[in-house]
């Protein structure tokens, strides 16, 4: 008999960690973890109480109705227990409203944006109850309103709701709900009232605490407080006396929708486009986009690294997305840590890298300060340089150029045999030969920055030559960037090729047709006879230096 006693709480395949925060209606809720996996959830716990029967029967009721309501913008049930003792509702990781905006009050608070959106997700949710499911939700205030990682706000608090044109049936609310409640509930002449009437006066409710906190009594109301302008017309036809002229949720999202309205601004635009995104032609979806990275550094963080971020790496990955979701990506990867950097976006990084596609090829190219320092020595070695080193091959000469500036970035992670030996080939072979002037002066400075990281026995075989053949190219800013290499880099020449390579070439660059070559040309003689003279005074100095 013992099996038939055992007690079932003990075999909840979940932990609860966090503490507990004490909700109206008994409930509480914590952080909690699945026993298996450690999947995050949130644990809805009530303790039942002798004597308090109705508040008992209204948790259960939660519990039935948010097992069979499934809706983006209603608390979403992953599993449930009921016992003797209590009754658990276990649901995806959410924080209250209150709590919520709690947190981000050391950062300036939520932005109107962010409230604009989550008000939309609210009303979308009463929409669905009302017109599609029939129920009256009858407990919509800040305590039933969650928010999960993205920033998303979902309606909960189910406690209350009951079929529309059956108020009789409905649970009773405890004293402390009755300030939300609409003026004709205790109006006994009974005015006519459409089925939304009740909780579109409690949405109003909502949004006065939303901009004012908590509601201390229902005449609170007729203060606006914070209310933005764009919004009063709106809240006002909800808190009116009057229950026949509050809108319907459907016809309150699209008044508030209206130009100039509440909710007509790009946060709620992205929102619904990426509700739909899957549906989207490829055309819209590229112009989406194109457009999105404007927009992203008014959007909020969480929103931008849970929400957009899967979107692009998706539309990457299944779609036809190319060069364009870069932009974004990495405007959004400033907001990841390390480890979450190379979970998501480097591979994606790496296997964009391979792409044929120019466009893709050159974006990464330009933004590769966004994320060199994500990228570890073995990736860039195997995975990244091998596909690199094609655009100095390419036919494409912006490609050939961004593929040399960007070995400033490259240099200091590639391995002995890429530096030193398959680099320098190309270098030479650019220097030399590439018809463009700008390609081979690019080449010339990149080597002069990089060359603190070859091997000595590379730095003595290449530099003088490669600077040496700059100073007689046709193109004139090549030649001021052979002599300034040589200034540049003057730390790693011995004496003797101080003395008898380097400085007669600067001398023949003296008669240069340009003068602001020849004036880079003094400047680097005078830095190179300045050391030699320092040299001569000081003997000694020559015998360390081993000539």
């Amino acid at each position: 008999m013992w099996f038939w006693s055992r007690d079932p709480a003990r075999d909840f395949p979940y932990d609860i960690t966090g503490e507990r925060e004490e909700l109206p209606g008994g409930w509480g809720i914590q952080k909690g973890k699945k026993k298996a996996g450690g999947d995050p959830v949130s644990v809805f716990a009530y303790e039942i109480r002798p004597g308090a029967e109705e508040q008992t029967q209204a948790a259960k009721s939660a519990l039935k109705r948010i097992k069979t309501l499934r809706h983006p913008n209603i608390l979403a049930y992953v599993d449930g227990l009921e016992t003797d003792k209590s009754l658990y509702i276990v649901t995806e990781p959410v924080t209250s409203l209150g709590t919520y905006m709690k947190s981000r009050a050391d950062t300036g608070g939520i932005s109107e944006l962010e409230i604009s959106w989550g008000l939309h997700q609210i009303v979308k949710a009463l929409s669905f109850l009302t017109n599609d499911c029939n129920l009256i939700h009858n407990n919509v205030y800040m305590s039933a309103v969650f928010v999960d990682r993205a920033g998303e706000w979902k309606l909960g608090g189910l406690d209350y709701m009951y079929p529309a044109g059956s108020e009789e049936s409905a649970p009773k609310k405890g004293p402390e709900l009755e300030k939300y409640n609409p003026p004709e509930k205790s109006d006994r002449s009974k005015p006519s009232v459409e089925k939304w009437s009740a909780d579109m006066w409690c949405l109003g409710c909502l949004i006065w605490e939303v901009f004012n906190g908590s509601l201390p009594r229902h005449t609170a109301l007729r203060s606006l407080g914070k209310i933005p302008k764009s919004l009063v017309t709106n809240y006002c036809e909800l808190v009116g006396a009057n229950p026949k002229i509050r809108p319907n949720p459907a016809r309150f999202l699209q008044n508030c929708r209206a130009p100039g309205g509440f909710l007509s601004n790009s946060f709620v635009e992205t929102n619904l486009f990426l509700e739909e995104i899957q549906i989207k032609d490829p055309a819209e979806r590229q112009t989406f986009f194109e457009q999105l990275s404007e927009h992203l550094d008014s959007f909020p963080e969480d929103f931008c690294r849970h929400k957009i971020l899967p979107q692009l790496l998706t539309a990457f990955e299944f779609g036809s997305a190319g060069a364009v979701i870069l932009t974004p990506l990495f405007k959004i990867g400033k907001f990841l840590n390390a480890e979450e950097y190379q979970q998501k976006i480097i591979p994606i990084i790496v296997k964009m890298f391979s792409s044929t596609d120019r466009a893709m090829r050159i974006r990464l190219l330009q933004q590769m300060e966004n994320f060199i320092q994500y990228l570890n020595e073995p990736t860039v070695n195997s995975q990244i340089f091998p596909h690199v080193v094609h655009g100095f091959m390419d036919t494409n000469p912006a490609i050939r150029e961004q593929t040399v500036k960007s070995m400033l970035l490259l240099a200091p992670k590639l391995n002995e045999n890429n530096l030193n030996m398959e680099l320098m080939k190309h270098f030479a072979r650019l220097q030399a030969r590439d018809d463009q002037g700008p390609i081979r002066c690019n080449t010339t400075v990149c080597l002069g920055k990089i060359a603190s990281y070859l091997n000595p026995a590379t730095r003595q075989k290449v530099l003088i030559s490669a600077f040496s053949r700059a100073t007689k190219d046709p193109f004139s800013p090549s030649r001021a960037a052979g002599v300034l290499g040589f200034a540049a880099t003057h730390n790693f020449y011995s004496m003797n090729d101080c003395a008898g390579k380097i400085l007669p070439v600067l001398c023949g660059v003296t008669m240069d047709p340009e003068k602001s070559v020849r004036d880079q040309a003094f400047k680097a003689i005078r830095s190179f006879l300045d050391k030699l003279e320092a040299i001569s005074e000081d003997p000694a100095q020559l015998a360390e230096l081993g000539k």
